[in-house]
């Protein structure tokens, strides 16, 4: 019996950033120089398949710094930043500690503490827990910093005075989402300092961006990606939006409801800035299995953003 036909459209950019590019190949590079174990704190990118690659070579993952032993081995910090008290718990217990947060990450602590120096309230644009906005917040002392995760928080929220007041975002944020959110605080404190370029990274909007194009073409749009992974939640999110009736995030293709992908005869995938390509391709496997497939890339933007290692792991640090 001949396979339904299905056209999927790729959209391009998708999947590795340069943030996370840069991270696991810090782990890699560190485990190349240091052997076995290195540990990392919280997982390194939001993506098991990766994580569990990386486990594989003998990196140890852990939620903290309290259950790594005494050692001389690297203890690296995740792309999603850190509070201030882990660096320094790391330095009393003498760890050689690789910071691998995401540069534009740290551009957004460097804001907040600029902010704070010059006597302004921080509004953090963000989602409660995730790893990013504990880090950004834990820039500052306990209480500098409001977090604002809703327009409608943004409508209630009363700042100390409203002369001195400014915001930052976490970098994953839906573009959308955050522009309502931003609008809504510029028009009440007009005084508000926001940032000099947008804190939400190029990747992320560049992501968006292709999904956009893509999901009013398709029927159903498939986020290769983690349920923990801010970014790749945005995705299903803005295709939903974008009015694509069914938009699933998957992990891997045994992850698949093939319930939802009936009698469709289009279908958009993309993948969060933490999913590896070759998920992609599992994907698009699967489906070549149950139908005949032609595949399309619709490209929005080229990406050449390169983040140098952490220091002590560049070839010269030896030196």
């Amino acid at each position: 019996m001949s396979k339904p036909l299905l056209t999927i459209l790729l959209c391009s950019p998708r999947g590795f950033c340069a943030g996370v590019v840069r991270a696991i190949d810090a782990v890699e590079q560190a485990l190349k120089l240091y052997g076995p174990p290195v540990y990392v704190r919280h997982e390194i990118v939001h993506n098991r398949f990766v994580v569990d690659g990386l486990k594989a070579k003998g990196a140890i993952f852990v939620e903290e710094l309290d259950e790594i032993p005494d050692t001389a081995a690297p203890v690296i910090f995740s792309a999603h930043g850190v509070p201030k008290s882990v660096p320094a718990s790391a330095q009393e217990r003498n760890f050689l500690a690789i910071d691998a947060t995401c540069p534009l990450v740290t551009k957004v602590h460097r804001e907040a503490e600029i902010h704070h120096r010059r006597g302004r309230e921080v509004v953090l644009v963000g989602h409660a827990r995730h790893p990013e906005v504990v880090g950004t917040m834990g820039q500052l002392p306990p209480g500098a910093v409001t977090l604002i995760e809703t327009l409608e928080d943004a409508r209630a929220f009363t700042p100390r005075d409203d002369q001195a007041l400014a915001f930052v975002t976490q970098t994953t944020l839906s573009v959308d989402d955050t522009r309502e959110i931003v609008d809504c605080l510029r028009q009440r404190f007009p005084a508000i300092v926001g940032p000099h370029k947008e804190d939400i990274c190029y990747a992320t909007t560049n992501r968006q961006e292709a999904v956009k194009r893509v999901a009013p073409l398709v029927e159903a749009m498939i986020v290769v990606g983690a349920p923990n992974s801010s970014n790749s939640q945005r995705l299903r999110e803005v295709a939903e939006r974008e009015g694509c009736a069914v938009s699933d995030l998957v992990q891997r293709a045994a992850e698949i409801d093939w319930t939802r992908f009936g009698a469709i005869a289009s279908l958009g995938i993309t993948a969060g800035a933490s999913a590896p390509e070759v998920l992609v391709e599992e994907i698009i496997e699967a489906f070549a299995e149950r139908y005949t497939v032609s595949v399309q890339t619709v490209s929005t933007a080229d990406e050449s953003v390169f983040f140098p290692l952490p220091r002590q792991l560049r070839p010269d640090a030896a030196a």
